[in-house]
């Protein structure tokens, strides 16, 4: 399992991870999209998260909008000056290549794509496609299966496996119920966390809750097929993850909005 074959682990039966995505950060630091300052609002989120003290967080993708290396070193050095103590660890978006994050990892940025704690995990995928739609290779979806094999395990990507009736269904994961069924028919697998869509969604597949994180930059209206843009504020998701006496994950979540 070449992708999940490097995990961290906690030694700690609770866990709390951030949830944070679609920073959308330009070579520049005063650099906007859609009128917001990405840097800035990025820059609250991790202030804010580092305020609920969790264990760890896991970045969404969509690091960068311009494609340069610059926002890279950017997103690197937000990170650093932040009060954050945890470690961050990161999946691709569709705006992002995968060298330009393994140039900036280090002793908060980490690489792992498998995050173990007492009896649970997080597998971080990889939905990358060659478009900006998404796409898992079968190869993957097999390693994701065998990656959550009889452990409790909650899956992040960055595209939308099923459509919000939105302006980003044009770029949803394309072969996401397959994605969805694999995880499924595991039996193991309690939730899909995405972000991608820059908005707030839960839904479900077959029993599996699907949750969308809203972008720490600008969202998009609910609701339209139209490209609409709202300045909500920076927002990141809370996660807990408790294992129980019950030898079962119980998992509880909510978004942090940063208005104003």
């Amino acid at each position: 399992m070449a992708w999940f074959s490097d995990a961290y682990h906690f030694e700690k039966s609770q866990l709390t991870v951030a949830h944070v995505t679609d920073c959308h950060l330009f070579k520049d630091q005063s650099g906007e999209y859609f009128g917001v300052n990405t840097a800035e609002y990025f820059a609250r989120c991790l202030a804010a998260i580092a305020e609920h003290q969790v264990d760890c967080v896991v970045f969404g993708g969509d690091l960068t909008q311009d494609h340069s290396r610059d926002s890279y070193q950017l997103f690197a050095k937000l990170i650093a000056d932040s009060p954050l103590l945890c470690p961050v660890f990161w999946l691709p978006g569709n705006h992002d290549e995968l060298q330009e994050y393994h140039a900036i990892a280090g002793p908060h940025i980490l690489s792992h794509k498998r995050i173990t704690f007492q009896g649970g995990q997080l597998l971080l995928a990889n939905s990358k496609g060659a478009t900006p739609a998404g796409w898992v290779k079968q190869a993957h979806l097999e390693e994701l299966s065998k990656g959550v094999d009889d452990t409790p395990s909650v899956v992040f990507c960055h595209h939308n496996p099923l459509p919000i009736n939105g302006y980003l269904d044009k770029h949803l994961l394309e072969n996401g119920p397959q994605l969805l069924n694999a995880l499924v028919n595991t039996h193991h697998c309690i939730a899909l966390f995405h972000g991608h869509v820059h908005h707030d969604y839960k839904y479900a597949f077959r029993g599996l809750n699907i949750y969308a994180t809203p972008a720490s930059s600008i969202q998009f209206t609910k609701q339209t097929t139209q490209w609409q843009q709202e300045d909500l504020g920076p927002a990141f998701r809370l996660i807990t993850l408790n294992f129980d006496d019950t030898h079962s994950v119980q998992l509880t979540t909510d978004v942090v909005w940063l208005n104003g």
